[in-house]
């Protein structure tokens, strides 16, 4: 080729090669300063009226971010604002204790100091293996991330830290969480949910417990981050989202098949940050499909409740069967009185969706169990709820099935009960949290499962036990002969590992969760109950004696076993240190630390303060 025409091939190829990344980068906004975050609104923290849309001067308390240079794709038209107004005087939820005894103080400080003991175990080894990893493996001292590699459990055990008083790591822990840089994002798929929580949430937390503006700054740094991935033509989030490809401005869809708490849990967060900086975006993004949830909450095919799986890309929150409090869906009920209680009552809807959502439950899901003691108490179930158009009506299946995760709604519908002083919801709540208790106590090493069967009371009223119903559903499930004798029952039952009262342990792992201790905390602030602190008890002694490995607690694989150790996951998951061990110092610590007429916690264990009256 002539020597021109090879400079004019060059010329081409450079020109096409601008062209391209002229294009990639048509999203990135030149003139954008860098993350806008305001300061905090007068009022907000503590009392005081609920702010519109506050002064947006600009003022930077972030790094400058690529998430906040984004060019929109699908700009918001008619931006929600945030609630005005007095905060209502809502009613009062912890109970008011009486003054303990010398020996009753005694040994709460040692079970609280044995929590605290245990926790600093584990950070010091997070500290010491896995410093700025998402997770330590507790077995091996190994790293892992499995959620996006910032950091899941620095930032998730920020506020645990400072509740504790070990307030030289708290420091220590915030000069490094507030080196993360968001901008990496080196994992191929992106929680958002997990990201919400654990991420968004612990800045949140861990700012309204200290007041160091470094964490708001983060909390904003993720919140940019979180907020790109409501960029699509609809406004509803990408939950499972390409983070990498939102960067390079590829066009966004909401997915069409979204696991309901993934989509319905922000609330709490968006809310929250939103009346810390003024900026309405955030609270907007999630009022958005809280009102599509409300619009169609008497439309599904359990009225009241939504489905576990919701088509987002077309906006149907009510065709799919499958219903449940528990996994798939459980902080989406948690969160309806929860942000009724943060933003001072000045959003009726969330009260409104929480009793119409909870009628429903309690009717269709909620269930007493045959257990050999006779106690009194309920399980959550899963329903299944279909209409049938031959017959004009819905067919509905009750599967009594457990969770461990579900466990969290003896505690919410307790909460929820006392701020709309509706104590059917209280009851029923204690008897969720009793269940719990019951189904701890019913296995060999003193834990429950993650997931389980029970055999369901003909009447809640009166349930004796029936041994050769039991037998027999425990054989039925087990695919064995239900005509078999009781003694060849018996031996197939033990061989097995179902204790009486179970029909079958579907999931024989305990995986550090928190949500037992959770209710049983709620409900001790709540009624007192004197029982509970015992009960707390005898749930941390087993968990502690069954998980601890020489540098943390481990996640197990198998919790019937009756003869040594289970064995060990090598997993320790954020939660522990941001859910499980927080609970449980909380339980054994003054009722005035963190009082639930100041704060809710959101469905990671942080606390955000209430907007109160003044």
């Amino acid at each position: 080729m002539a020597p021109f025409g090879k400079r004019r091939v060059l010329v081409l190829v450079c020109a096409s090669v601008f062209l391209f990344f002229l294009y990639s980068f048509r999203r990135f906004d030149a003139d954008a300063l860098g993350t806008r975050v305001t300061r905090p609104l007068a009022g907000s923290q503590r009392g005081g009226s609920a702010p519109a849309a506050g002064p947006r001067d600009g003022t930077a308390l972030g790094r400058q971010t690529r998430w906040s240079r984004l060019q929109t794709r699908h700009p918001v038209k008619n931006m929600r604002q945030l609630p005005t107004g007095q905060p209502k005087d809502l009613p009062r939820i912890q109970k008011t204790f009486d003054s303990e005894s010398a020996s009753e103080r005694e040994v709460r400080l040692q079970r609280r100091d044995a929590v605290k003991k245990a926790f600093q175990r584990c950070w010091n080894s997070y500290r010491k293996y896995a410093f700025g990893s998402d997770e330590l493996k507790p077995v091996t001292g190994g790293r892992h991330d499995p959620f996006g590699g910032w950091g899941a459990t620095l930032v998730d055990s920020l506020d645990t830290l400072w509740i504790m008083g070990m307030k030289d790591e708290f420091s220590e822990a915030v000069a490094a969480a507030s080196k993360i840089d968001f901008d990496k994002v080196a994992a191929k798929e992106v929680n958002v949910f997990e990201t919400t929580i654990r991420y968004l949430g612990g800045f949140l937390a861990a700012y309204d417990l200290s007041g160091d503006k470094r964490l708001l700054a983060k909390a904003c740094e993720v919140g940019e981050m979180l907020y790109v991935a409501f960029d699509t033509p609809n406004r509803m989030p990408v939950t499972r989202w390409d983070a990498r490809a939102a960067l390079w401005g590829k066009p966004q869809l909401a997915q069409e098949h979204t696991i309901l708490s993934e989509i319905g849990t922000f609330s709490l967060e968006f809310t929250r940050l939103s009346i810390l900086t003024g900026d309405p975006k955030w609270y907007d993004a999630s009022q958005r499909i809280t009102e599509l949830f409300q619009e169609q909450q008497q439309a599904t095919q359990l009225p009241g409740m939504w489905p576990v799986i919701v088509d987002a890309r077309k906006m149907d929150f009510r065709s799919h069967i499958d219903y449940s409090l528990g996994a798939l869906a459980d902080s989406l009920y948690e969160y309806l009185p929860k942000t009724h209680a943060l933003v001072g009552g000045l959003l009726p809807m969330y009260r409104e969706m929480y009793e119409a959502s909870m009628d429903t439950a309690i009717r269709y899901n909620l269930f007493r169990p045959m257990l050999p003691d006779e106690k009194d108490v309920l399980i959550s179930g899963h329903m299944m709820s279909k209409f049938d158009s031959d017959r004009s009506e819905y067919y509905r299946q009750l599967r009594p099935e457990g969770q461990h995760l579900t466990c969290f709604a003896g505690g919410m519908l307790a909460l929820g009960g006392r701020l709309i002083q509706n104590e059917t919801h209280v009851e029923k709540g204690e008897k969720l949290m009793d269940g719990c208790i019951w189904t701890y106590q019913g296995m060999p090493l003193g834990i429950m499962p993650e997931r389980f069967y029970m055999l369901r009371c003909e009447s809640a009223d009166h349930c004796p036990w029936d041994a050769d119903a039991w037998r027999k559903a425990v054989l039925k499930k087990a695919g064995l002969d239900e005509k078999m004798d009781a003694k060849q029952a018996d031996e197939a039952i033990t061989g097995k590992r179902i204790p009486k009262g179970f029909v079958s342990i579907d999931d024989e792992r305990y995986v550090l969760r928190p949500e037992a201790i959770e209710s049983v905390f709620i409900l001790y602030r709540i009624t007192g109950r004197k029982d509970l602190p015992d009960a707390a008890w005898k749930m941390w002694e087993a968990i502690d004696k069954t998980t601890k490995t020489r540098l943390a607690n481990s996640a197990v694989w198998d919790i019937t076993v009756t003869e040594g150790k289970p064995p060990m996951s090598d997993s320790m998951e954020s939660f522990w240190l941001g859910e499980t061990l927080k609970y449980f110092y909380l339980m054994f610590s003054e009722p005035e630390l963190i009082s639930l007429d100041e704060y809710v916690f959101n469905t990671e264990a942080h606390p955000f303060k209430r907007l109160l009256p003044e």
